[in-house]
């Protein structure tokens, strides 16, 4: 039986407060049990209750305003019972917001080499010690139900790119199966907010036939799957507009997995108000920075004695403090500072940026701010 109207939790409200005149980018805030949330946002990944390198505290002064874990990882490590008797995944990392968690599958289904796929879940090979392990959308929605995120997803099977029509329809049916299975499992309607998942590929038919099948079971947010996995910046376009074009206006939209710069300022242009991606850390690790300048590989020789601020136009800790030079010696001796200083940037390069994108989105000028960015920073094809 679907959900009706009254059994949509009381504590989760998305309030849509303007649309841009010039492009149709929303602006909203999202209302949750640890608080309000301004979109579009960009949204930290903290996989294992954790964003590599950078505390809780630091998160908050970089202007993060929800965190995402994973599931997968927290159900194996340390066990969604011991966070659920910490009271929960905030308390357990001591952060004071709202968090989200995806469903595993993402995690799941990139096991492809070691997974089974059936009606009734996944059985798959655990990347830690090799045990056989079992997960469906019960599970899923149980583990999350004790992790205890503000925000949930419905267990999906994430589609490969390219996949064929057939093979797309199956897996839509299956998901849509699978979401309306996590619905009735849902334990905690009143105070964690499931969103149900669009999948469909390349084909504007599947992802119609699943957006108005998830909607007509009235979830409280939509997620885009199926996206950034090895397609081209057009068919991942199209993917957004092939999906949003059939969700609510009342609820909020996220789009998983993108963190590059071209790919946010797409997503949002196309109504899109919540992000997230291991992007901004992970390529900070390798001594790769987004900055106002452009993209900055910070092992190059020529940073030895460069003693500028990394980036003159941001503000967060690294820029204000540290130069160049001290960063290229952090990262060429492997010290630990070096990676935190560095995730620290590039997850406020990209938090600032939807802070500007919301200003130019209130001002109905989303649209010359998009061209602005992607002139001045020069990204390659990869965004960054």
């Amino acid at each position: 039986m679907y959900n009706k109207p009254g059994d949509i939790m009381e504590k989760f409200k998305f309030e849509l407060t303007h649309i841009c005149k010039q492009t149709g980018a929303r602006l909203g805030v999202i209302h949750t049990p640890h608080g309000s949330v301004e979109t579009p946002m960009f949204m930290p990944v903290g996989t294992l209750a954790t964003v590599k390198f950078v505390s809780p505290e630091e998160l908050k002064e970089i202007g993060a305003q929800v965190v995402l874990s994973n599931t997968y990882h927290l159900w194996l490590r340390p066990g969604e019972d011991i966070v659920e008797r910490a009271g929960g995944v905030q308390k357990f990392m001591n952060y004071n917001g709202p968090m989200l968690t995806d469903s595993g599958g993402f995690q799941v289904f990139s096991l492809s080499d070691a997974r089974k796929i059936k009606e009734e879940g996944v059985t798959f090979k655990s990347h830690l010690n090799g045990d056989t392990l079992f997960l469906s959308p019960e599970l899923s929605i149980q583990i999350q139900n004790k992790i205890g995120a503000d925000m949930i997803m419905s267990f999906d099977e994430c589609i490969p790119y390219p996949a064929s029509y057939d093979y797309v329809k199956n897996s839509v049916e299956r998901t849509l199966r699978w979401a309306k299975r996590g619905l009735d499992a849902h334990q905690r309607k009143e105070d964690q907010a499931l969103f149900g998942i669009v999948q469909g590929g390349d084909y504007e038919d599947l992802r119609k036939h699943c957006a108005e099948e998830l909607v007509k079971m009235d979830f409280p947010g939509y997620s885009i799957g199926g996206t950034s996995v090895g397609e081209d910046k057009e068919t991942m376009t199209r993917m957004i507009q092939y999906s949003v074009k059939y969700l609510p206006e009342n609820k909020p939209r996220y789009l998983m997995g993108v963190g590059a710069v071209n790919d946010i300022l797409v997503a949002i242009e196309n109504g899109i108000d919540m992000m997230d991606c291991v992007l901004p850390t992970r390529i900070a690790r390798h001594g790769t920075l987004m900055t106002s300048e452009g993209r900055i590989n910070i092992k190059r020789a020529i940073y030895k004695d460069d003693f500028r601020p990394l980036d003159p136009e941001c503000d967060c800790e690294c820029c204000r403090k540290y130069t160049r030079a001290y960063l290229n010696h952090l990262y060429r001796c492997n010290e630990g500072l070096g990676n935190r200083l560095m995730s620290i940037h590039n997850l406020r390069f990209l938090l600032r940026l939807t802070e500007q994108a919301r200003q130019a989105i209130k001002e109905d000028r989303f649209g010359d701010f998009k061209k602005e960015i992607l002139e001045k920073y020069a990204f390659d094809e990869r965004g960054f």
